[in-house]
C-alpha cells in the first residue's frame, strides 16, 4: 500500500490538511467564536456495572457482536445508520477493526466501554463499526484516505465522515487519555463536534474536495506499459539481497513480518536461475535461513504449532500473539516448497505442524477454515482481564510443576526457560517473569550437554511438549474468530493441496477438497456463478470481492494439480468468468477490489501492492496465466499481459511493493512444461508416474491426467489436444513437452524421472 498511498499523498497535497488536522488539541480544546475553553469530559475508568445491548446484537460478524454490549449506540455500516445522520444532521464516527485486533480491544476497553465517551459519542455522532474483514472495500478505502491524510495506518481505523460519507479527518488508535504525542478520543470527539457546529460548510467542503482528488487518482489513466524482463527480476532480487538480515534471517528490522510473498518470489527466482548459479544458490540460501530463524523462535508456537502474526523484536523472539489464517496459509507453501527444493525434514516437519495445526483448531466440523485466534486470554479462569500471550507463555515454576526435574532441566535448555523470565522489562508488564518458548538450543547441543543421543532427546523433548501442550490445554483459550473468509480459504486449499504433492499425505489432500466443498456448497450461487464472502453460522450477506474470486481460483488451480479431478478445474473457469464480468476494468486492464454495484463506495481501487496478503491482481495474473497454459488459450494469456502491463509503471519503479506479482512476470517469461499423464491414474504404474511428477518442486509445469470418459469429455471441450495423446497398450503413459511439443512417449517410471529433473 505504501508505493500507491505515497504517490497519492504527493498528488493530493493531503498531508497535515483541513482544519481538524491542523488544531487537534493536546490537553484542552479551544473552541474558535464559542466562548472560551471547553475541557474533555472526565474518563471514568469503571466500565459501565449495567449491561447495555445496541444494534450489533443481530450481526453476525465475531468483531461487532464483541462491541454488542457497549454503551455506545453502534450501528453496522447501513443505510439505516446513514438515513440517522442525514436526518440528525450528525457527522459519522466510523470504527474500523477485527476481532483479533489487540489495539482495537484496548480501545474498547478505554473507551466505547466508558459511559461519558459513550454518552458524548451518542449525543453529536452516529457511531457505525465495521469488521475490515468482512468489508475490505470499505477498509480500503478509508485506509487509503488516513494513510494519506497522516503518513500512518493500521488498525484500529478511526474516520469521521460527513452524513453523506465522504470523509473528513482520520487516525488509527486514540488513547483515553493524551499520551506519546497522541492526542485523547474524547479531545478529538469534542473537536470534531464544536467544528461541525461552528464550520459544518467548511468542513463539508473540505470532505467534497478530498473525496474528489482520491476519485481522480483512483480513476486516472494507466501509465504506458513498460516491458517486464529478467532484468526487472534481478533488479528485483538484488534490493531484496540488499535488504536481507544475515544474522537472524528475514528483510528489514524490526518489528519482523514474515512476509510470505517475498520468499515465494525468491523461491521462483531459484526456479529461473537454478542452484548452480550464483545469484539463484544465494536466493535459496536466503530463504532457507530465514525459514530456520522463524521457526527457531518465538513467532513459532514451540508446543501447538502454526505462526503468530508477527515479531515485535528484530530476532523472531517477541511476537504479537495473534494467529491469522493467511500467515499459515502462505507459511504452510513456503516450508513445504523448501521440502521439495531440500529434503531436508526440518522444514517438512514445520509445514507438518502449521498443517496439523490448522486442522486440530482451525477447521469447522463442515471443513471450512476458521480466520483467526486472538492475541490475548485470560491467564486464568478466575482472571477478569485479558493480557496480550498469556495462553502461551510460561513461568519456571509451571514448567516445573508439569515435568519432572530431569525432562523439566532438558525442555528449559532447549527453549530457553529462565528462572526469572527470559523477556525483558522493554516488552511490557504482560510478559513480565514469563517465558516465551524459542529454540535456544538444537538437538545436538543438547545431546553433548546431557550425554544422550539426538534421538534419545527428540524422544523425551516430544513427550516433555506433549505434557506441556496438555497442561495448556486447560487455560482459557484466546478467542476465536470462526468466520470463515471465502479467499482466506483458498489459501488454504493451495496450502493442503500442494502439501499432498510434496508429502503425499491424503488426509492433506481430503482437508482441501473438504474446504472447496464447504465453500461451493455455502458460499457459491450456481445460478449466479458468484460468490459470497464470509460464513458463520450460515452465510453472511456480503458478495465475494475480487480477492474472493483470485485465492480461490488460485486454490482451485492447486487442488486439481493434486486431485487431478476435472471438476475443480470446471469450477476455476467459471469462476474467472465471473471473475472477469465483476471487477476487470476494460479500459486500463486490471480488476478492482470491488464490484460497481455498491452507490455507497466512495472509490473502487486496485491492489497491487502485496503485503500480508498478497493482492487480487497479483494472483489473478498468475491464475490467467496458468488457465492460457493449460488450456493453450490466448487469449487468458493476452489479459494477463495486460494484467501486467497495467502495473508494470508502478512494478518498475518499486518492485519490492509486489514481489508476488513478479512471480506472474517470472510465470510469464519462463517456457512452459506440460506433463499429461495419459491411462489410469488407479493401476500403479499411472500412480507412481502422477506420484514422481507432483513431489518436485516445478513451478512451471503443468500437469494433466488424461483418463476415463469425465476427463476426455472435458479436454474435448477445453483443450483437445491432450486427448490425442493415447495410452500406450493400455500402460499408463508420459508425455513431456515443453510449449505444447512433446518428448517421445514413455511408459517407464525411470525415463520419466530423468525427463522431468533433465
Amino acid at each position: 500500500m505504501k508505493t500507491f498511498l505515497t504517490s497519492l499523498a504527493a498528488v493530493l497535497g493531503l498531508l497535515s490538511v483541513g482544519l481538524i488536522v491542523k488544531r487537534w488539541p493536546t490537553a484542552s480544546v479551544s473552541k474558535s467564536g464559542g466562548g472560551g475553553v471547553f475541557s474533555a469530559p472526565s474518563v471514568d475508568p469503571a466500565a459501565p456495572t449495567e449491561r447495555y445491548t445496541n444494534r450489533l446484537i443481530h450481526e453476525k460478524s465475531p468483531y461487532l457482536l464483541q462491541h454488542a454490549h457497549n454503551p455506545v449506540d453502534w450501528y453496522p455500516w447501513g443505510q439505516e445508520a446513514f438515513d440517522k445522520a442525514k436526518k440528525e444532521n450528525k457527522p459519522i464516527f466510523l470504527s474500523i477493526g477485527y476481532s483479533t485486533c489487540h489495539w482495537c480491544h484496548v480501545m474498547e476497553k478505554e473507551s466505547f466501554e466508558n459511559l461519558a465517551t459513550a454518552k458524548f459519542l451518542n449525543n453529536h455522532f452516529v457511531a457505525i463499526k465495521v469488521d475490515r474483514e468482512q468489508r475490505p472495500d470499505l477498509d480500503n478505502v478509508f485506509m487509503t484516505f488516513v494513510v494519506a491524510t497522516t503518513g500512518s495506518g493500521g488498525w484500529p481505523m478511526t474516520v469521521w465522515l460527513t452524513p453523506d460519507l465522504k470523509p473528513i479527518v482520520g487516525g488509527t488508535y486514540f488513547p483515553s487519555e493524551e499520551r506519546e504525542g497522541l492526542p485523547s478520543l474524547m479531545s478529538v470527539l469534542v473537536q470534531v463536534s464544536d467544528d461541525w457546529r461552528d464550520h459544518e460548510p467548511d468542513l463539508r467542503q473540505q470532505a467534497s474536495d478530498i473525496t474528489a482528488k482520491l476519485q481522480a487518482f483512483a480513476n486516472q489513466k494507466t501509465a504506458p506499459a513498460v516491458p517486464l524482463d529478467a532484468a526487472l527480476l534481478e533488479k528485483e532480487f538484488e534490493k531484496f539481497a540488499s535488504r536481507f538480515d544475515a544474522q537472524e534471517g528475514g528483510f528489514g528490522d524490526a518489528p519482523k513480518f514474515p512476509r510470505p510473498v517475498i520468499l515465494e518470489f525468491l523461491a521462483h527466482f531459484y526456479a529461473r536461475n537454478g542452484a548452480s548459479s550464483p545469484q539463484g544458490g544465494q536466493a535459496l540460501a536466503m530463504i532457507l535461513f530465514t525459514l530456520k530463524k522463524m521457526a527457531a523462535g518465538g513467532i513459532h508456537d514451540q508446543l501447538g504449532g502454526g505462526f503468530h502474526r508477527y515479531a515485535t523484536d528484530g530476532i523472531w523472539f517477541v511476537p504479537h500473539f495473534e494467529k491469522m489464517l493467511y500467515d499459515q496459509a502462505q507459511l504452510a507453501v513456503a516450508y513445504t516448497e523448501a521440502y521439495q527444493i531440500t529434503h531436508d525434514v526440518i522444514y517438512l516437519s514445520v509445514a507438518r505442524d502449521i498443517l496439523d495445526y490448522v486442522k486440530k483448531d482451525m477447521t469447522d466440523p463442515e471443513g471450512g477454515f476458521y480466520s483467526a485466534e486472538d492475541a490475548d486470554s485470560l491467564p486464568t479462569a478466575a482472571s477478569t482481564e485479558r493480557s496480550e500471550g498469556a495462553y502461551y507463555v510460561w513461568t519456571n515454576d509451571q514448567v516445573n510443576a508439569v515435568l519432572n526435574p530431569a525432562d523439566a532441566s532438558l525442555f528449559d535448555f532447549i527453549y530457553g526457560v529462565e528462572q526469572g523470565g527470559n523477556v525483558s522489562s522493554d516488552h511490557g508488564e504482560d510478559f513480565q517473569s514469563k517465558n516465551i518458548l524459542f529454540q535456544k538450543h538444537t538437538l545436538a547441543e543438547a545431546a553433548a550437554q546431557f550425554h544422550q543421543s539426538p534421538d534419545q532427546i527428540k524422544q523425551r523433548l516430544n513427550q516433555s511438549r506433549s505434557q506441556l501442550l496438555i497442561a495448556r490445554a486447560k487455560r482459557p483459550r484466546p478467542r476465536k474468530d470462526d468466520k470463515i473468509i471465502t479467499a482466506w480459504n483458498g489459501l488454504m486449499i493451495s496450502a493442503f493441496a500442494k502439501a499432498y504433492e510434496a508429502i503425499g499425505d491424503k488426509a492433506d489432500l481430503d482437508a482441501a477438497k473438504e474446504a472447496a466443498r464447504f465453500i461451493e456448497e455455502h458460499l457459491y450461487d450456481p445460478g449466479s456463478r458468484t460468490l459470497l464472502r464470509a460464513y458463520d453460522k450460515g452465510p453472511m450477506p456480503t458478495a465475494g470481492f475480487a480477492d474472493d474470486y483470485a485465492f480461490l481460483i488460485q486454490g482451485l488451480l492447486d487442488l486439481y494439480d493434486a486431485s487431478l479431478d476435472t471438476h475443480w478445474l470446471a469450477w476455476a473457469l467459471d469462476l474467472q468468468s465471473s471473475q472477469d464480468r465483476l471487477f476487470w476494468d476494460s479500459t486500463n486492464g486490471g480488476y478492482f477490489n470491488a464490484a460497481a454495484d455498491d452507490p455507497n463506495l466512495l472509490l473502487r481501487n486496485k491492489e497491487v501492492e502485496d503485503e500480508a496478503e498478497p493482492a487480487a491482481n497479483s494472483i489473478a495474473a498468475l491464475n490467467l496465466l496458468r488457465l492460457g497454459r493449460l488450456f493453450d488459450d490466448k487469449t487468458k494469456q493476452q489479459q494477463a499481459e495486460k494484467l501486467l502491463g497495467a502495473f508494470s509503471a508502478q512494478l518498475t519503479e518499486a518492485p519490492g511493493a509486489s514481489p508476488q506479482m513478479l512471480v506472474a512476470a517470472a510465470y510469464d517469461l519462463s517456457p512452459s512444461q506440460e506433463v499429461v499423464i495419459a491411462g489410469s491414474a488407479d493401476a500403479a504404474d499411472g500412480k507412481a508416474m502422477i506420484r514422481e511428477t507432483q513431489k518436485l518442486f516445478a513451478p512451471y509445469r503443468t500437469l494433466v491426467l488424461v483418463n476415463g470418459t469425465d476427463s476426455k469429455a472435458f479436454f474435448a471441450q477445453h483443450a483437445p489436444f491432450y486427448n490425442s495423446l493415447p495410452a500406450k497398450e493400455g500402460n499408463a503413459t508420459a508425455y513431456v513437452c515443453q510449449n505444447y511439443v512433446c518428448q517421445l512417449p514413455t511408459t517407464d517410471l525411470n525415463t520419466l524421472v530423468e525427463s522431468l529433473t533433465r
